[in-house]
């Protein structure tokens, strides 16, 4: 029986997460999930469970006090004015549930707006609510992030230090150093594969050494939503992998021995342990940067975009759909010429006017 993939084990992961938690919310719940199972990822389900478990869990304890999550009927659904959703989104602010406080940000709280619209359309197509009611309410205002990425300019080169820290370990700890003989190869590989083709963190977690072709410098990726592409790599980044794979332990026997990057029990690395690796090498190159795997491929991004100019080449290597996601990349470059063209400008005559 030829072995799950990672991606096919984290959609049963989802799944199962997901069918726990509709277990613990109204039966009609379920109704909704099994409808709309056929257009959405499990993960994108198993968001919705979280989201709908907030607002039950809400529900049960501000608006209608004394009735459980599992009591709430659709007529209850049927009676919440926008006012009632707004104050949901107002209780986000802060919160607790499972015993945890918990707060959303102004994306978590247009997220779990954007769940709601999603439910009670469904509902309301389906004749169980009179209107949609959470279409009444206004979407919270997002304020643009500032970019963060890593530089390379005339003044600093905090792309080439990365790199540099990560191959001789220079900066670490001496507990971290210690482990550096074991993994230097390994964590030379992820962070230049990073740089190198800004692929996402779930992607590069779910590598497989069969997903390359050294001879191409190219490789297999299963993006969001599952579809593959292939995606292509310089020889610096086709280096890193080759000399991480000469010391890459060799394993039989279990669902790991095709995972590319391992981590020192011979396991899949995790999503958490290659965050954590990207962290501890970031803080010694830029100490009040906080860089992540996401901010190395918005790095690339900006790279990219700086070499082609062209903003639909950068949506297409990062895998973006829709060119708009992209924007914030062009949004970095675009700050950089206000800020040449600031810098330059030469106002009123100069000497060598005269």
């Amino acid at each position: 029986m030829k072995a799950k993939s990672y991606f096919e084990e984290r959609e049963i992961s989802c799944t199962d997460r997901t069918e726990a938690i509709v277990d613990t919310l109204p039966y009609f719940v379920r109704d909704f999930f099994i409808g709309v199972e056929h257009r959405t990822s499990p993960l994108t389900r198993l968001n919705y469970a979280y989201d709908l478990r907030v607002f039950f869990d809400f529900l049960s304890k501000k608006v209608f006090r004394g009735k459980s999550v599992q009591d709430i009927e659709l007529e209850d659904l049927d009676s919440l004015e926008a006012s009632d959703i707004e104050y949901f989104l107002s209780y986000l602010s802060h919160y607790q549930i499972n015993g945890k406080s918990e707060r959303c940000t102004e994306s978590g709280k247009a997220r779990k707006l954007s769940t709601l619209r999603a439910f009670y359309k469904y509902l309301f197509n389906k004749n169980k609510v009179k209107a949609n009611t959470p279409t009444k309410v206004e979407m919270p205002k997002i304020h643009e992030k500032e970019i963060i990425r890593l530089e390379t300019t005339e003044k600093v080169d905090e792309i080439g230090n990365i790199l540099s820290v990560v191959e001789n370990g220079s900066g670490l700890t001496k507990k971290q150093y210690s482990f550096h003989n074991s993994t230097g190869l390994r964590d030379t590989a992820i962070i230049t594969l990073f740089l190198g083709t800004g692929i996402r963190i779930s992607e590069l977690v779910g590598l497989n050494i069969e997903d390359f072709d050294f001879s191409t410098n190219s490789f297999v990726v299963t993006r969001k939503g599952g579809n593959r592409a292939v995606l292509y790599y310089n020889d610096m980044v086709s280096d890193a992998i080759k000399n991480y794979l000469s010391v890459r332990e060799n394993i039989s026997g279990s669902d790991d021995s095709h995972a590319l990057f391992l981590s020192l029990q011979n396991r899949r690395i995790s999503t958490r342990q290659v965050q954590e690796l990207v962290k501890k090498y970031a803080r010694i190159v830029s100490p009040l940067k906080k860089i992540t795997p996401h901010k190395l491929r918005s790095t690339f991004g900006t790279n990219l975009y700086r070499q082609t100019g062209d903003i639909y080449v950068v949506a297409d290597c990062l895998g973006h759909k829709d060119v708009n996601t992209t924007k914030k990349h062009y949004a970095a470059i675009t700050e950089d010429v206000r800020k040449k063209a600031g810098l330059s400008l030469t106002i009123g005559k100069t000497d060598k006017d005269e």
